[in-house]
């Protein structure tokens, strides 16, 4: 591949994971909200639609991208056997993980047998944060 199809498909890679991370920090905000809402009220459907659409059409897509197009980084950078890219990976793994549990979540709070509160999704609203400033000094410092 040569260098300027590497630099398109790294501004790729860096908008899929605005677009992902922007999913990631809202949708547990607007839990924050629907989890003072009572089920079958129009400010839930309101909310179940929103976070539906939210998941399901921006976020999904901008994983499956940031994926694929940080894979085929890594790759073609021979970056594999470098220590902070397997650190970095580890970190992503655990947002990945964290937006299978927020799908969870959306599920729940959906069908109205989430057993959090607000104060949960506002804790848990958190932790994407701390995810990303770890893989940004990952990716940027490259201390190892």
């Amino acid at each position: 591949m040569d260098a300027a199809w590497y630099l398109w498909l790294k501004a790729l890679h860096i908008i899929a994971v605005v677009a992902w991370m922007a999913g990631m920090l809202y949708l547990p905000r607007m839990f924050v909200y629907h989890a003072g809402v009572s089920k079958g009220t129009p400010q839930a459907a309101l909310f179940e639609v929103m976070e539906y659409r939210l998941q399901r059409y921006i976020m999904l897509p901008a994983l499956l991208v940031t994926w694929a197009s940080g894979l085929a980084l890594a790759i073609q950078g021979a970056w594999l056997r470098a220590g902070w890219l397997h650190s970095k990976l580890f970190l992503v793994l655990l947002l990945t993980g964290v937006h299978g549990y927020l799908a969870l979540e959306r599920k729940r709070l959906a069908d109205g047998t989430s057993e959090h509160d607000a104060k949960f999704f506002r804790i848990l609203n958190e932790v994407p944060t701390l995810l990303l400033i770890g893989i940004v000094v990952l990716v940027v410092v490259k201390p190892f």
